[in-house]
């Protein structure tokens, strides 16, 4: 999620065991243009992505060519719009990039909102001309203001920039995370204060980034609240509870049920991996790929 995001978790050093194995699909070289690389037959139900921070060690064309072969459709939270054509190479998009504000600073301090104003105003157009469907907002933390207050401000926030995301077509997603244990007094740690947002600014472009592993801390029952909540949810990410690490068995959600339900909603957008590996990442990044592929 922005650069800042990179300190949640400490990485492992890049690991390569695994990735030279890998054979190439389908590469097609037309004269003059990019180099393109067919995606690994899935079923396609969902789109899945991966969260750049979370293999930042591995260099990007590498992660992408990988991607690529794995049947990724992008790659997420890649904030440097000189990173874009790199994964578009690789028949890639880049899924999801900054939109305005931080982790504790963002949609719900007044005194912010001709900033993050600027911020969308620079952002969405750019996000639009490139092909990026999504842009991630924020609620800030509370920093001793109520809920009922930060709501109210986060609307504001959020009504004064909807018709720009309306008029290039880009999602502003704020994102649900925990206040638990990753990010203490985030204001938008409840899936209803952030559906009760996205209902009051009415948009079909201000919707959720709905984070399973922050929401498994903060509330679980994931199936239900995904279901109760779908029109009102653009994005996902994924993360094995406890620790954030793979989607195996050392975790507490059954995650190929999880995206069973949510293919089976009908889902559009994009689900995006972000987990840090405690293995080779690259295989556990294609691990994850397969068992999401319902």
């Amino acid at each position: 999620m922005k650069s800042e995001m990179i300190s949640r978790r400490a990485m492992l050093a890049k690991t390569t065991a695994g990735f030279g194995a890998a054979a190439m699909l389908g590469m097609l070289d037309a004269p003059g243009s990019a180099t393109i690389f067919a995606h690994r037959s899935l079923k396609g139900r969902l789109k899945q992505s991966a969260c750049r921070w979370c293999y930042r060690n591995i260099p990007l064309e590498e992660l992408a060519k990988f991607g690529a072969e794995i049947g990724l459709k992008g790659i997420d939270l890649l904030n440097n719009p000189a990173d874009w054509p790199i994964v578009k190479k690789y028949g890639l998009i880049p899924t999801m990039t900054s939109g305005a504000g931080t982790i504790p600073d963002a949609c719900n301090r007044k005194d912010l909102h001709d900033k993050l104003e600027k911020e969308f105003q620079t952002n969405i157009p750019r996000a639009a001309e490139n092909g990026v469907p999504n842009v991630i907002t924020f609620s800030g933390n509370r920093k001793g203001m109520s809920d009922g207050e930060g709501l109210e401000n986060t609307v504001l926030m959020l009504n004064r920039v909807k018709g720009l995301a309306e008029k290039h077509n880009v999602t502003i997603c704020i994102e649900l995370l925990n206040s638990k244990v990753d990010h203490k007094d985030y204001m938008c740690d409840h899936t209803a204060w952030g559906a009760e947002v996205v209902k009051r600014v009415n948009s079909p472009r201000v919707k959720l980034l709905y984070d399973i592993y922050h929401m498994q801390i903060m509330e679980g029952d994931i199936i239900r609240t995904i279901r109760e909540n779908i029109q009102h949810i653009a994005h996902f990410h994924t993360g094995g509870n406890p620790g954030r690490n793979e989607l195996d068995d050392t975790q507490e959600l059954n995650w190929r049920t999880i995206a069973t339900a949510i293919a089976d909603l009908g889902f559009q957008g994009y689900v995006a991996h972000e987990f840090v590996p405690k293995r080779d990442p690259l295989n556990s990044l294609r691990e994850a790929v397969t068992l999401c592929d319902v």
